[in-house]
């Protein structure tokens, strides 16, 4: 084999694939920031309380169960 088609196939099978992943890594960093800046707010009530899904993202499952 040449060395060029070697370098080649390091590149093809190591290089690009790293370098995508990484740059996907980036995008979904932004994007999940970007949608999740209002999702508290789509949780609350009306009167401004926490619905049961926003209390069930803040509850620890190993305190046991939750006394009201």
């Amino acid at each position: 084999m040449d060395v060029g088609t070697i370098i080649f196939i390091v590149v093809l099978v190591i290089v690009m694939p790293v370098g995508i992943l990484t740059s996907m890594a980036g995008l979904a960093g932004v994007i999940g920031s970007l949608i999740g800046r209002n999702s508290d707010l789509d949780n609350v009530t009306e009167d401004g309380d926490p619905n049961e899904y926003l209390q069930l993202s803040d509850a620890n499952p190993y305190d046991g169960a939750e006394s009201d």
